[in-house]
This record gives structure tokens, C-alpha cells and sequence, in this order.
């Protein structure tokens, strides 16, 4: 389970065993919501925020600030699953300490 950023909080990771389309989770005091990420000609299109099955989804001010996070470093978040899944690299988790915008 490569935890790739941690924000505020919130950590942001992938699960070892992911599937398309791509996407990442928010986790925060046992709740968690996910980001799924459209993608056209190599680029982000469209991000959309889902309940994870079986889980307390975020509650809406974190959701809110994991919504702004994945829009602003969805281009990252993007490489990072590529490294990790095709590319079989190891990924960094990354400790971000500025608000997103």
C-alpha cells in the first residue's frame, strides 16, 4: 500500500492491487473517499470523487480539502501510478505543507 503524499492530515495512497481507471484514495481518522481521474490524449480531464464500498466517506471540510489537493497535483498523482503500476518503480511519499489551490 504505497502511501504517496500526506497532506494535512490526510494520507493519499494507492492499494497494491489497483485497478483502471485510475485513481486514489483519501484516508483520515478511519474514513475514506477516493478520486477517480479521467484521462483524454494524456491528459486530466476530469476528476471525480467517490464513497469507497464499505467505508465512512470524508467528512465534507476534508473531502473538501483532499478535493482540492487531487486538482491541484493530478498531473503528479497521475505520474506517480504510472511509475508504481507500469513501470514497477518505488514511489516517495511526499509530505505537502501548503494549501492547495
Amino acid at each position: 500500500m504505497p502511501k504517496i503524499y500526506e497532506y494535512f492530515g490526510i494520507m493519499i495512497l494507492f492499494y497494491s492491487n489497483e485497478h483502471e481507471p485510475i485513481h486514489v484514495h483519501g484516508k483520515h481518522q478511519g474514513r475514506e473517499s477516493k478520486a477517480e481521474f479521467i484521462i483524454i490524449d494524456g491528459e486530466v480531464v476530469e476528476i471525480t470523487i467517490k464513497n469507497v464500498k464499505g467505508r465512512k466517506p470524508l467528512p465534507s471540510n476534508i473531502l473538501k480539502d483532499f478535493s482540492d489537493f487531487v486538482n491541484a497535483y493530478s498531473d503528479q498523482i497521475v505520474q506517480k501510478w504510472i511509475d508504481y503500476f507500469v513501470l514497477h518503480k518505488q514511489v516517495k511519499c511526499e509530505k505537502v505543507e501548503r494549501k492547495a489551490k
